[in-house]
């Protein structure tokens, strides 16, 4: 729901960069805090909304417009990196398998102070359970919205999705926060990813071997083909975001609690960046070595794609870090920020609005001047636009928060 928060983010055309005020609240009401409501002040790390706005870019059209652009330029080196911005047909790995586990490490990284701070300055659990379970279903709700749910066309339904995906590896993420220190995070984390590999090694489809990581004969789709209902994405046997996937996702999350466990620590920005390096680094060269046994692979979420791209988001969010928040170079982060500080809003409207919309309106009339140029043009507009949209909503101090 949306949240007018009047002490936020101070824009900064009045004030240079921006100042970040944390105030934690639960997020199942509706509220406008006024100038009289003193927000509970805590630490921000700016780097977690830049990349968080960051990985969101490349999904409000930021990947359409680099296609566009690559496809203009029209040479071989550029074609490659064109595929980049596309999934592989089934097993391996391009730059556009991070979007979607980035966004789930980025929400552990704030678990350490959404629910662990709010547990030692004595919140109350049930209050908090509440607040994981209502959060939960909205995400859930916001999931069939974006899905069609309200074309009523419950046979073509699809009942799991992206945001289906964050409000299930929320609430599991969440509920172990709740109950385990660092370490047990890391031991379900681990047992999570070990356990998944030995049903999928053990536990044939019917009429199929036992681990048979092939599209039609893996576990993981058959399982859907008997339990979901509807449609599905992104292959025929089975559903990108399915039940079984759903598992391993949890740990992505759980090992964005350890960054962010580490980044709001008190221990020296050296350390928090050694351990993210290390980390990265180690993550990445196991799941190299898991590969050969368990292929990198993002329908079936296997556990080398989930170290492979938490390796990398430990990198990233390192790279981050040191750039935003020990070396103070923030401007060039401020179109991010404002994509971070909003991210399901942009998500969601983009899903049910056409923004193109609002583009041919403004440059019809002169977009055909552009030549072979033009959908590279058109494509950055639609990208101004929602930028703009998010920037509005920024300066009014207005996020949606579920």
């Amino acid at each position: 729901m949306l949240k007018k928060i009047n002490s936020f983010v101070h824009p900064p055309a009045r004030h240079g960069n921006p100042v970040f005020i944390t105030g934690v609240m639960p997020v199942s009401k509706i509220s406008i805090m006024n100038k009289q409501t003193i927000p509970v002040r805590s630490k921000r790390i700016i780097s977690i909304d830049a990349l968080r706005g960051f990985d969101m870019f490349w999904i409000s059209s930021g990947d359409a417009f680099f296609v566009a652009l690559f496809a203009f330029l029209n040479t071989p080196f550029f074609g490659r990196l064109a595929l980049q911005l596309d999934h592989p047909a089934w097993t391996g790995f391009r730059f556009y398998d991070e979007i979607f586990p980035l966004f789930l490490f980025i929400m552990g990284c704030v678990m350490p102070l959404s629910i662990t701070r709010r547990l030692e300055r004595g919140d109350s659990r049930k209050t908090l359970y509440l607040h994981i379970l209502q959060r939960t279903l909205l995400l859930f709700l916001l999931g069939l919205v974006y899905n069609g749910l309200f074309n009523f066309d419950f046979h073509l339904q699809r009942w799991s999705g992206v945001l289906q995906r964050f409000a299930v590896t929320y609430f599991f993420a969440s509920v172990i926060v709740m109950n385990f220190k660092a370490k047990g995070q890391l031991i379900w984390a681990g047992v999570i990813l070990a356990v998944y590999w030995l049903v999928l090694l053990l536990i044939p489809a019917p009429g199929f071997r036992a681990y048979d990581l092939t599209p039609q004969g893996n576990l993981c789709g058959y399982v859907d083909r008997m339990m979901l209902p509807g449609s599905f994405c992104c292959y025929t046997y089975g559903d990108n975001e399915g039940i079984l996937t759903m598992f391993p996702a949890i740990s992505s999350a759980l090992f964005g609690v350890l960054a962010g466990r580490w980044l709001l620590g008190e221990a020296g920005n050296l350390i928090k960046i050694r351990n993210l390096l290390v980390t990265g680094g180690s993550f990445i060269a196991g799941a190299l070595l898991w590969s050969l046994l368990f292929p990198v692979n993002k329908y079936l979420w296997t556990g080398s794609y989930v170290l492979l791209t938490s390796g990398i988001a430990f990198l990233l969010l390192c790279l981050f870090f040191w750039i935003i928040d020990v070396k103070g170079y923030r401007k060039w982060a401020f179109p991010f920020i404002v994509i971070g500080l909003n991210p399901i809003t942009i998500y969601v409207i983009q899903g049910l609005f056409d923004f193109g919309i609002v583009v041919e309106i403004f440059v019809h009339g002169f977009a055909g001047s552009f030549g072979s140029f033009q959908p590279v043009f058109f494509q950055f507009c639609i990208i101004a636009v929602k930028w703009l949209f998010l920037y509005f909503l920024y300066r009014q101090k207005i996020f949606l928060k579920v």
